[in-house]
């Protein structure tokens, strides 16, 4: 189906070749600030060409400036359905001509066509990585709204290309941003990998050829909570998100299949208290999910790409009518997606923590109070780490004396602060009935 998500909801419409693309957003909270430069930003990253790319990229030559055709009113969100568009203008359908009979090998022109009788013609229809716009644009209203709630942070990165592997003793993931990943055309931070993987796209261009490679992604300052046991835990719903991605053949979290060769006693995560009085844990094997919810820590996810199906090199294959033929596919197409893949992975990331966010909101807000005698079996329903019941900051039992008056202070300033602005509402509103 084209749409995603249940409380903070996503549908993309289009195809490569359409007069444009897009999508609408439901479930986008009210008042918040937004405007069409807010997501240009994500959009712009997904271009062909950035950061002088065009040589590892798709030659097609797109603007992709998206236009806001609802759900906002002076410059904020109406809590209403959000609608996108973007329009194409780049086209190049005659490209596709002598294709049109020849289905790609490993491209959906065959399945597409075996599915609903009939499919785009030309550019790959709704299986184009041009689809993902509508994703894009969506996902930057998620992170936004996200790093003004929560302060989450999503960095993605290219952790390899073909047999080009960046070491992970490289990449600080409490540190790493995305201008440190834009700073190279390949989108990896560590510069002297990113150079060999250039030369190994390249390569594979010269020879019309392509090459696949691994995406990585870190999400920091997630709430604890997120993911709905069983079916929607927050990985499967991850893994479903990344899953759709065009051209997407692997899905990891934490240590992933690497995993599987440590033992038990190594691979477990042990509990901490943290110079804050939350729970932590000393290693992150888990990447940041156990039993399918967020445990706090950064969550890391790596998506694995095949190299792109459409070649410039002759291969033999066969048509609609089962007759051998060679095909040497034209148009203009990446030769490695993974560069361009980085804010579809992020803006993907987005869109599941900002719906599982909505859910543990609710959960959270609609909690009802208990007899303090049962005080000692519940907490609350939490998304900071922090142990309270009815309300009333606790702590874990065992905390440190200390640590846990510092809680207390904490949020006793917190409701002091809600105290003042009720307060100066309530003045405002007197002055002006007088």
């Amino acid at each position: 189906m084209s749409s995603f998500g249940s409380l903070f909801r996503v549908s993309t419409f289009g195809e490569s070749h359409c007069a444009g693309v897009g999508c609408i957003v439901d479930g986008v909270p009210p008042r918040m600030q937004l405007t069409e430069a807010d997501i240009q930003v994500q959009l712009d990253r997904r271009r062909p060409g950035q950061a002088g790319a065009g040589s590892i990229s798709t030659g097609r030559n797109e603007a992709d400036a998206v236009q806001i055709l609802s759900g906002t009113e002076k410059g904020f969100t109406l809590g209403t359905p959000i609608g996108l568009f973007v329009r194409n203008k780049d086209m190049r359908p005659n490209d596709y001509g002598d294709m049109s009979q020849v289905p790609r090998p490993s491209h959906a022109d065959f399945t597409y066509q075996m599915k609903y009788g009939f499919r785009a013609s030309s550019g790959g229809g709704r299986s184009s990585a041009r689809e993902t716009i509508g994703r894009v644009a969506a996902g930057a209203i998620a992170e936004k709204w996200l790093k003004e709630k929560y302060g989450i942070e999503i960095v993605s990165w290219v952790s390899s290309v073909g047999d080009v592997v960046c070491p992970e003793s490289e990449i600080n993931l409490e540190t790493l941003s995305r201008d440190q990943v834009d700073q190279h055309m390949v989108r990896c931070p560590h510069i002297p990998t990113a150079e060999k993987m250039t030369e190994c796209i390249k390569a594979a261009r010269a020879d019309e050829d392509s090459i696949g490679g691994v995406v990585s992604v870190v999400m920091r300052n997630v709430p604890v909570g997120l993911g709905e046991p069983c079916f929607d835990k927050l990985e499967a719903m991850m893994a479903h998100a990344m899953m759709s991605i065009p051209a997407t053949k692997g899905f990891e979290i934490g240590s992933g299949f690497k995993g599987t060769e440590m033992r038990g006693s190594k691979h477990n995560d042990m509990f901490v208290i943290d110079k804050e009085g939350k729970m932590v844990t000393e290693t992150n094997y888990s990447g940041g999910v156990q039993g399918g919810i967020s445990n706090g820590m950064p969550i890391v996810l790596r998506l694995a790409f095949k190299p792109p199906a459409t070649i410039g090199k002759a291969q033999p294959t066969a048509d609609f009518t089962g007759q051998a033929t060679s095909l040497a596919a034209k148009g203009r197409h990446d030769p490695c997606v993974v560069p361009r893949a980085i804010p579809i992975v992020e803006t993907m990331a987005a869109l599941v923590l900002a719906d599982a966010c909505l859910m543990q909101e609710a959960r959270v807000a609609s909690a009802v109070k208990l007899p303090e005698e049962v005080s000692q079996y519940f907490c609350d329903a939490s998304m900071d780490g922090s142990v309270s019941f009815n309300g009333v900051v606790k702590g874990w039992p065992g905390m440190d004396k200390d640590l846990q008056k510092k809680q207390v202070e904490k949020r006793k300033a917190e409701l002091e602060e809600e105290l003042k602005n009720l307060s100066l509402i309530l003045e405002g509103g007197g002055a002006a009935a007088q």
